[in-house]
């Protein structure tokens, strides 16, 4: 049945199932069309009348990613939906009424190139039905998010999630949440910019947990870095690394030039490349923000999986893991540690998916179904599913859903809280 709710900016039009209720779509910044694509996230000017919420939302302009034999797509989403106004966010709550309950942020990885709210993998049917409202966040993504330009604002990408948290303090209550006791919560690229919210000051005050899933507290590019990228997408264009230039330039082109940075050579003499040669995009910092931490009373769980660069198939997986997510992960736990007020706790996600004939193993992202209590779809399984052709374990996604259910509740997800020998040795 259809529902409605009333938001600052203008009604919506949601629906309502078994577990609850679904608004999809909801602009919370103006669309980033044109030369807006390179600027901060704008206010939305709002709507009259009533807001159709049903539909999923455009994606941000975005290439397809292939994995071979491993059907990602519930993962990477259907990839680019066109349409402009994409800087949306997707709700999931037991019913927008006056209740005050628990809210998880969700930031998505791909990358920082692809991904978004359309991915079948963030499903937040559990989340409603443990009392938890979910909201799901779009990003500019690519040389529109990332991409390190004089003249307008590193990091846009870092700055849509800042205004979609800005848009669940001021707009949360409506969808029967509680925006004092927001978490947010992110996986691989959306993990490394879940840990850059927590050196960022003008995130204060606009959650009270952090999630940082299979990310890196090292995952920033120096802006010596960045700017080789610059000049390589410009190059590649065939225009000047200027603002006014890149603003002329389609996102078709924009996609079409990314086999070009691949493999970029960034290393510099004072720093490594933290991605390794998998995306020519990251966040652009002077300091990582393992090193730049200045959240206050933020409690954290953060942790990686135990064969992280299985997905990535190359022989020299383990160190490929320990570059891109270990260390930096590591890194930021201990960083986090020595900070007054937060409670810092850590996990190691071991489940071997059967996928490839077993080769995936607790590859990247195999701990996401279990964290969204989905492991057992269908679309998941078989021999091109996540999971492989095996049943996945019984409890297992009871037992790690329920931990990040605990800790958006209580701010502990069950366990003892983070011993850096314990983990990291």
């Amino acid at each position: 049945m259809y529902v409605q709710a009333e938001t600052p900016a203008g009604a919506v039009l949601g629906r309502r199932d078994s577990f609850g209720e679904l608004y999809r779509a909801i602009p919370y910044a103006a669309a980033p069309a044109g030369p807006a694509r390179f600027r901060a996230p704008a206010p939305h000017p709002g709507w009259s009348g009533v807001r159709d919420a049903t539909r999923p939302s455009p994606t941000a302009p975005q290439p397809v990613r292939d994995f071979g034999a491993l059907d990602m797509s519930p993962y990477f989403g259907p990839g680019w939906v066109r349409g402009e106004e994409y800087l949306t966010v997707d709700v999931r709550t037991p019913a927008a009424d006056d209740g005050r309950r628990p809210v998880l942020v969700f930031v998505h990885g791909g990358g920082f190139v692809t991904g978004s709210t359309r991915a079948a993998l963030y499903d937040g049917r559990a989340f409603a039905r443990d009392g938890v409202v979910l909201v799901t966040v779009n990003y500019r993504l690519g040389v529109p998010g990332f991409l390190d330009i004089d003249g307008v604002p590193p990091n846009r990408g870092l700055l849509d999630v800042l205004a979609a948290l800005g848009w669940v303090r001021d707009t949360i209550a409506v969808f029967g949440g509680d925006p004092d006791e927001v978490t947010v919560f992110g996986q691989s690229a959306g993990a490394t910019l879940t840990g850059a919210l927590l050196a960022t000051p003008e995130a204060s005050g606009l959650f009270r947990r952090a999630i940082v899933q299979s990310g890196s507290g090292t995952g920033a590019f120096t802006p010596e870095q960045a700017g080789r990228v610059t000049v390589a997408a410009a190059s590649a264009l065939g225009v000047e690394p200027t603002a006014e230039a890149f603003g002329k330039v389609p996102d078709e082109r924009f996609l079409a030039i990314l086999p070009a940075l691949a493999g970029l050579d960034l290393r510099t003499e004072t720093a490594s490349d933290p991605l390794a040669g998998l995306s020519p995009f990251s966040l652009v910092l002077p300091v990582q923000p393992a090193d730049s931490l200045v959240a206050r009373d933020v409690d954290l769980l953060i942790g990686t999986n135990t064969e992280e660069g299985n997905l990535y198939g190359v022989a020299n997986s383990d160190e490929l893991g320990h570059t891109l997510f270990g260390a930096g992960t590591a890194r930021m736990a201990q960083a986090h540690a020595r900070i007054p007020g937060g409670r810092t706790y850590a996990y190691s996600f071991g489940y071997r998916s059967t996928a490839l004939g077993g080769r995936l193993g607790a590859a990247h992202t195999v701990e996401l179904p279990f964290v969204f209590d989905v492991a057992g779809e269908p679309w998941l399984h078989g021999d091109a599913g996540l999971l492989g052709p095996d049943p996945a374990p019984e409890g297992l996604a009871a037992r790690m859903h329920g931990a990040w259910v605990a800790f958006a509740k209580t701010g502990s997800p069950g366990w003892a809280e983070y011993d850096a020998v314990e983990f990291f040795g």
